[in-house]
């Protein structure tokens, strides 16, 4: 008999990957659906989209994958999806949206969030961590639905993770992954529940009763209903199961499970996770995220606006190379690779700050770069860009390792930027670490059906699932000379970047309202 597979489905902020992996850890068909439009902005700063939006592209995805390969469709023992976090909805009692999804890169704010009660306040005076609180508040969603939409939030009979709406479109029960809540929302993230006190409960009070069930990842909650067999094409009654957010399945996709090893994504979000069995806090009130293996934690540490910055280099000044890369046939960033390697470490002075958008742990950041002299090129910033997320996550590593008491000795890379080998060896220098990155890359997807294959007992744990389905492809050895140079500029340069610019940047958002 042919073996099973499991159809794993990553939903993306640009994009929603399908494939149907087998048990070695191998694509055996893929269909990927790229946004025309991956959010709409009806305001300066938002971030919107139809929930439906997503489930619509998982349909259209499931049909082209039907089309090219029915047999293997008709393979498949259960189904797994990973949803990119901290994006919510608002549903009525139909279990209906009532507003539009709202997505991780919304900023909107209000300006008088509720009061944090006294202990509180103490407490994140205490710990420095008073104008981080000010933004929860000022950001949480919920508290933008109680102040500036009373009538919708009166309405909403749940209000949920965009991983748990699709759970429910898919297979007729709201339920979710304690692995997927993730975001500002009251969840004890040490013991895997709703909060219903503490901290987070104080900043975005939710009734339970307008939360959604929680389950461990691997539990099936359901199977593809009929109406939504009609609409995708996926055989009625396949199995459902919940795994985890995106970052956390591309982790262990990774095979990222030992206190050694680190995972970095090179992603639209650029970030640095590690796996333990001890929870700790990455940063003071910044919780480890319940990982998708039973028993262990992820630390992580995230710049929001990552990769993408590539992609805003390419559009605002190398449209000269869009073009070659068209005719060509390749990518941009095939051609821009070449240009890395003229470019020496450190840029020849040019450094770039990669805090390009506020979040939780740094509300005040702002973009800046320093270093320009008049031999500096488009090139130059190019490399920057990469050099600059380099160093934040090298900061972000070594923050987690003090605070968790793990030596990280090896990097696992995933993510668009990770298709690039001249990336990838200046990544090795800079961390001065050995790179590995595997077969795919596509974690995300990988790490979802891992987790399928363990829960259906195909493996018996997930230590041996990842020997059996992760596979380093390829490993980048650092130069030493250059890690020299490279670990010369973050301590006496870069570490001391943010804390200089800080207060500038603080200033400016007051004056300018931003």
């Amino acid at each position: 008999m042919a073996e099973a597979l499991v159809l794993s489905v990553d939903v993306g902020t640009q994009s929603t990957k399908m494939q149907l992996i087998d048990r070695h850890g191998d694509a055996l068909a893929t269909a990927v659906r790229r946004y025309a439009e991956p959010y709409r902005s009806p305001e300066l700063y938002w971030a919107e989209q139809d929930g439906d939006f997503y489930y619509e592209q998982i349909c259209a995805a499931a049909r082209e994958l039907k089309e090219l390969q029915p047999e293997l469709l008709e393979r498949c023992e259960c189904m797994v999806i990973a949803v990119f976090r901290d994006s919510f909805l608002c549903l009525d009692k139909d279990k209906k949206p009532l507003y539009p999804c709202i997505l991780w890169l919304d900023q909107r704010s209000v300006d008088n969030p509720p009061s944090l009660p006294l202990r509180w306040e103490l407490a994140v005076r205490a710990f420095g961590m008073k104008d981080t609180a000010d933004y929860l508040g000022r950001r949480g969603i919920p508290n933008y639905f109680r102040i500036c939409k009373p009538e919708l939030w009166e309405k909403t009979d749940k209000y949920v993770a965009l991983s748990a709406y699709l759970n429910y479109r898919l297979c007729g029960e709201l339920a979710d992954s304690y692995a997927s809540q993730i975001g500002r929302i009251p969840f004890d993230y040490r013991r895997h529940r709703w909060e219903k006190s503490g901290l987070l409960h104080s900043m975005f009070g939710i009734a339970s009763e307008k939360l959604c069930k929680l389950v461990p990842p691997g539990t099936q909650i359901g199977r593809i209903t009929e109406s939504c067999a009609a609409a995708s094409g996926l055989p009625a009654g396949l199995p459902l199961l919940v795994t985890g957010s995106d970052k956390g399945c591309e982790t262990l996709g990774m095979g990222v499970l030992e206190e050694d090893m680190a995972a970095l994504s090179f992603g639209t979000c650029a970030t640095v996770e590690i796996s333990t069995r001890k929870y700790f806090e990455p940063i003071p009130f910044f919780p480890a995220y319940p990982a998708v293996a039973a028993g262990l934690y992820n630390g992580e540490i995230h710049f929001p606006r990552g990769y993408w910055m590539l992609r805003w280099f390419i559009d605002s000044f190398a449209q000269k190379e869009a073009q070659e890369a068209a005719l060509l046939g390749c990518s941009p960033e095939e051609l821009l690779d070449l240009r890395l390697r003229d470019i020496p470490a450190g840029c020849d002075g040019l450094m770039l700050l990669p805090q390009w958008a506020p979040s939780p742990s740094t509300p005040n950041a702002m973009g800046a770069m320093i270093g320009f002299h008049d031999s500096h090129t488009r090139f130059h910033m190019y490399r920057a860009i990469i050099e600059g997320l380099n160093f934040g996550l090298m900061d972000g590593l070594r923050r987690m390792e003090r605070r968790s008491g793990q030596k990280i000795r090896s990097l696992r890379l995933s993510g668009g930027g990770s298709a690039s080998d001249e990336i990838c060896r200046i990544t090795a220098d800079m961390f001065g670490l050995s790179v590995e990155r595997i077969q795919t890359a596509e974690a995300t997807a990988l790490g979802a059906a891992i987790c399928a294959f363990v829960s259906r007992g195909v493996y018996g744990s997930y230590q041996e699932a990842v020997a059996a389905m992760v596979h380093v492809r390829d490993r980048f050895v650092p130069d030493e000379s250059r890690h020299r140079l490279y670990e010369q500029l973050y301590r006496e340069v870069f570490t001391r970047y943010s804390a200089t610019l800080s207060p500038l940047h603080r200033r400016l958002r007051r004056l300018l309202k931003l």
